[in-house]
């Protein structure tokens, strides 16, 4: 990075909060005009596992081990052995902060997400004059170059495999087809120019880098850092809400209500995104695998969102780097893996996509549908339904049952009823405990695919299982039967203005919504 280079200076607080959000910088602009929402530190970090752990305290939460705790995204802006890099990271640790970032109260993001699935707008190709992640070029055949000391990686805990960019938007292409897909991967630092990526089954680059190997080929690819937030959070839908084909992209266009902006790479036949904050450009080489711990032997690979840590891979591909292209002064966007902010990436598209289709097949049933943090937004789901009649005692198992079915990697689905909120924990558990029987109210759907990082879906957690990743969905009914439902009526208090009793308790959005469950 470039160590002479200055930030850019944000606008004035009144301006950003209005401001459009179209890139990184942009965005932070927006939530530095909001009190509390972003910390910057210039004390020396270490980004060899200090970093995550600093965040761990501060803002990671999630599935992150306790002590932890939702917080303001952090900004580094004194990396260890890194002059003038700064590194970001919990930009959407906080379902509240997402929804500032994408023009939205927080519990409607569900709905926003879905509309812009449905508006869908496709990326343009923009001039090289016209894309600020072009600023800067670092290119591999230089001697000098090395990823190891250009780029602060962080190295998420001691036992980490190598140092991860955890926020790397891989972008490639069907080699047949010629369309394009984007998606977050592990991508680990391997050498100078070599960095090895994990794809869990079924991801559709993966699909391409086969496609490219059968054929001896290499697959073109870059990977995208340091992003407008929709652009991250519209790229974790998955199929069938997006299936083979469908750019992941015109779903940011659809949040921001304008392409977003491409640019060809400048050392391989494959696009980058105009406005990143860094790119690496490289090829997936066919028929090459490296141990994912081939420098470190830890037998882990990093934290990973389900709050364990992933073993290490034996055999990944390899991407071999071409080039870096960066901004002046460019930001290093990072996460820490178990945390909120990937419940915020993976949970919110996973909620539109359960909302979506359940809306087409029972309109107005379900009005609410929460991803929990519990499950990092892929194992675990919350519906509140609305039922009118006995029938509806099975369309709320229905409704779980098409919940299910778009998401292949949820686990648990959990039904309450109209009057219980399902963004507060300790609702839906009590919930659980006064309308729930273990032995009525639970459906098991067994040996069904799932996700290969929940250590518990293994034959050697259940002999019952065929395969890693093969797990038991169930469904947890915790709403009461309709023919009971007088039975189950909750005690109601008087409706009160609290703020001149306690004024200093509230603020204006704690008035008019209710506390923010984060």
């Amino acid at each position: 990075m470039n160590a002479n280079a200055k930030p850019e200076q944000l606008l004035p607080a009144a301006d950003a909060a209005s401001a459009e959000v179209n890139d990184l910088r942009s965005a932070l602009a927006r939530l530095a005009a909001y009190p509390g929402q972003l910390h910057e530190t210039d004390r020396e970090v270490d980004p060899h596992a200090e970093l995550a752990g600093v965040y761990k305290r501060i803002g990671a939460g999630g599935t992150v081990e306790r002590p932890t705790r939702t917080g303001p995204a952090m900004m580094f802006n004194n990396v260890k052995g890194y002059p003038g890099s700064r590194v970001l990271v919990g930009l959407m640790a906080s379902r509240k902060r997402v929804g500032l970032l994408l023009e939205s109260e927080p519990r409607k993001l569900t709905q926003r997400m879905g509309d812009a699935v449905k508006n869908a707008i496709a990326p343009v190709t923009v001039d090289a004059q016209h894309a600020p992640c072009q600023e800067v070029v670092h290119l591999a055949s230089d001697p000098a170059f090395d990823l190891r000391t250009l780029l602060p990686a962080p190295t998420n805990t001691e036992s980490d495999a190598g140092p991860f960019f955890c926020l790397g938007l891989v972008l490639g292409s069907d080699p047949d087809e010629g369309h394009t897909d984007v998606t977050i991967h592990r991508l680990c630092v391997q050498g100078r120019d070599e960095l090895s990526i994990f794809f869990a089954p079924g991801r559709h680059i993966d699909t391409f880098r086969q496609k490219a190997e059968a054929r001896g080929e290499a697959l073109p690819v870059s990977i995208n850092m340091g992003l407008d937030p929709a652009i991250h959070i519209g790229a974790c839908f998955e199929a069938p809400t997006t299936p083979l084909g469908f750019d992941e992209l015109s779903i940011a266009g659809g949040l921001r209500g304008k392409p977003v902006e491409l640019v060809n790479c400048v050392s391989v036949a494959q696009k980058s995104i105009a406005r990143a904050e860094i790119v690496i450009e490289g090829e997936i080489l066919p028929n090459v695998r490296v141990a994912e711990d081939q420098n470190t032997g830890t037998g882990h690979a990093m934290p990973e969102f389900p709050g364990y840590n992933g073993p290490a891979n034996p055999a990944l591909p390899v991407i071999r780097v071409k080039a870096v292209t960066m901004r002046h002064g460019a930001i290093l966007q990072t996460l820490v893996g178990p945390g909120e902010e990937h419940t915020s990436l993976a949970g919110i598209p996973t909620e539109a996509s359960i909302h979506n289709a359940v809306e087409a097949a029972m309109p107005g049933f379900v009005s609410q549908v929460n991803a929990h943090t519990a499950g990092g937004g892929k194992f675990l789901a919350i519906l509140q339904v609305n039922k009118q009649s006995a029938f509806d005692d099975g369309r709320a198992r229905q409704a779980a049952i098409i919940a299910l079915g778009v998401y292949s990697e949820l686990k648990h689905v959990m039904l309450v009823d109209a009057d219980v909120d399902p963004f507060d924990s300790d609702d839906v558990l009590w919930a659980m405990t006064t309308r729930f029987q273990g032995d009525l109210s639970t459906v098991f759907l067994p040996k069904v695919n799932g996700h290969v990082l929940d250590p518990s879906q293994t034959p050697e957690f259940n002999p019952a299982l065929p395969a890693r990743g093969v797990t038991c969905k169930t469904i947890f009914d915790c709403t009461a039967p309709f023919a009971l439902r007088h039975e189950f009526v909750r005690a109601k208090f008087k409706e009160v203005d609290p703020r001149p009793f306690a004024p200093h308790l509230f603020d204006d959005q704690d008035a008019e919504e209710g506390a923010d469950h984060e």
